[in-house]
């Protein structure tokens, strides 16, 4: 260790530069500083006890950083020299048996594979399956859920609401409507705790229900604003007595171009016989099994996420306040809705699912 103390004594003045600019910029990482320390106080003279105590290291890792800088250089410090690992790596065989296997689904009960069962029957660790499933994009704890439209006319109709959209008729309204059904005003059976540093927001699992509510909403796609009443049900009487609110909120002088799904009560005769009297309201149904297409959907789902699911409800009154409250901010400050997927490329995608749906089965 005397011939490295000296050989460190005699260093160059492009090394003490690079060293002494490690420990000047604040924004080192600490590795790199307490390693150039080491070789700086080698270079002052001090002894392996005082830079044990100036760096906090022990004398195993400050002989080993004096040697490694006598052996390469400063640049040596700034470089992680790993060992090799005592376990032999993987074959490439090994990984495509992990994938033939997840790929054929699991024999038995199990409808998919755990990290542990593949473990087990590939005859390899947790890690290493979890790393292979990682490299090639396989996700077997994950399913993700889809419906096609088997629609006849699903082409036109898509360019059809696409086109109210995107380019909405003069001197007309196109609103997006629908239902939110089945609302319960929900109470928890004890009152939960507060976030806080360290620890997340608190809630009981149970609950006690007070009734429910149908929130029917119009979502104005050009203006952002929303049109929206609670009601008991959802049967035809209530979609009429809504429709009745849309007319007497629209002005007379435009017309109203409706888009809705194919729930039943929408179709129904009394309905029809509505629209026959009001010649201005026109309906356009989205494509069976594709009410995705209805933007009145994402409306739900941000009210379901910001007001009702972790909500508190001790009567179907406070319900209803909280959601008109809801419905009083989107129209303080609306937003128009903006269509952004070219419907070439939806139908394009449709078709490829039906393909592979009748490949497969």
């Amino acid at each position: 260790m005397h011939k490295t103390k000296n050989l460190i004594k005699r260093l160059s003045s492009r090394d003490r530069a690079s060293l002494e600019a490690v420990l000047a910029d604040r924004n080192s990482p600490q590795k790199h500083v307490w390693r150039a320390r080491i070789v700086l106080l080698t270079a002052a003279g001090h002894g392996t006890a005082e830079i044990m105590r100036r760096t906090g290291k022990s004398k195993g890792v400050i002989w080993r950083w004096q040697e490694r800088f006598i052996s390469a250089g400063s640049d040596a410090l700034w470089r992680e020299m790993t060992r090799p690992s005592r376990i032999p790596r993987l074959g490439p065989e090994v990984a495509k048996r992990v994938i033939a296997l997840t790929l054929a689904g699991p024999s038995g009960a199990a409808t998919h594979w755990t990290g542990a069962a593949m473990a087990e029957a590939a005859g390899i660790s947790v890690s290493s399956v979890q790393r292979i499933w990682r490299t090639h994009g396989l996700q077997p704890h994950r399913v993700r859920q889809f419906k096609l439209s088997n629609d006849p006319e699903f082409a036109a109709k898509l360019h059809d609401i696409v086109g109210l959209y995107v380019n909405p008729p003069d001197q007309a309204i196109v609103l997006s409507v629908d239902e939110k059904s089945q609302i319960q005003a929900l109470d928890r059976t004890q009152p939960g705790l507060p976030m806080k540093k360290g620890r997340a927001g608190t809630m009981t699992h149970d609950y006690k229900r007070h009734g429910t509510t149908t929130l029917f909403a119009a979502l104005d796609v050009l203006a952002g604003k929303v049109i929206g009443q609670c009601m008991k049900r959802h049967r035809h009487q209530e979609f009429i007595r809504f429709l009745n609110v849309i007319d007497a909120n629209v002005p007379k002088k435009k017309a109203i171009h409706v888009i809705v799904d194919n729930y039943a009560t929408h179709k129904h005769p009394k309905v029809l016989e509505w629209l026959a009297l009001h010649p201005r309201v026109v309906f356009h149904f989205t494509p069976t099994s594709a009410s995705w297409l209805n933007a009145v959907e994402g409306l739900f789902a941000i009210l379901a996420k910001r007001s009702l699911k972790r909500g508190v409800f001790r009567s179907i009154g406070e319900l209803k306040a909280a959601i008109h409250h809801f419905l009083t901010e989107i129209n303080a400050k609306p937003k128009p809705f903006t269509w952004t997927k070219d419907p070439n490329k939806i139908i394009a995608a449709v078709k490829r699912g039906h393909q592979v749906l009748d490949s497969i089965h």
